[in-house]
């Protein structure tokens, strides 16, 4: 497994996990109508104009199986508010097939190293309620719960919920 910061050349990669991990993970959770309309020219430009956003710090992160294959991906920005910069993990995905080979705890790390490297020392994340197995990796790797918001999709409305890590660095050593 290696992971590396993706270039635009992985776009198309990131956007076609994006696509099925949102298909896969969110059945259920939002209306079926949303999935389908889903597609991965729109993910792929999605992700493109993340990178490029020039008015947050961001970057993205890809795993690679022993193949050279990308399987994964984890998204974060920084952002800067009355001279305070703060972490957020936008986006950790992994294809269902990778799951539990420890990836998702990797990227946390390789994320966490980039935030330090940044000056950056707390990072917070948004997941959806109703993704119990998202929410209870946060927790586990010590994410505390810090609020909640609302998000539509569609004609859904979710409750999303809020954890944060007021040291990153734990979790660099959590790994070890």
């Amino acid at each position: 497994m290696k992971i590396r910061l993706a270039t635009s050349k992985d776009m198309m990669a990131v956007a076609k996990i994006y696509v099925d991990t949102w298909r896969t993970t969110y059945t259920g959770l939002v209306p079926d109508a949303y999935l389908e309309q889903l597609t991965v020219q729109q993910a792929e430009q999605k992700w493109i104009q993340f990178l490029k956003d020039s008015s947050q710090d961001t970057f993205l992160y890809v795993v690679l199986n022993e193949k050279g294959i990308i399987i994964g991906f984890a998204a974060a920005q920084i952002h800067a508010n009355a001279g305070v910069r703060k972490g957020e993990l936008s986006a950790l995905y992994i294809l269902p097939e990778a799951h539990g080979l420890g990836i998702g705890k990797k990227l946390m790390e390789t994320v966490s190293v980039h935030f330090l490297k940044a000056e950056v020392s707390s990072m917070m994340v948004w997941v959806m309620k109703k993704n119990e197995p998202g929410r209870a990796f946060y927790k586990r790797l010590g994410g505390k719960y810090i609020g909640h918001r609302q998000s539509r999709f569609g004609n859904v409305t979710v409750k999303d919920e809020a954890y944060e890590w007021l040291d990153v660095a734990m979790l660099i050593h959590h790994q070890n």
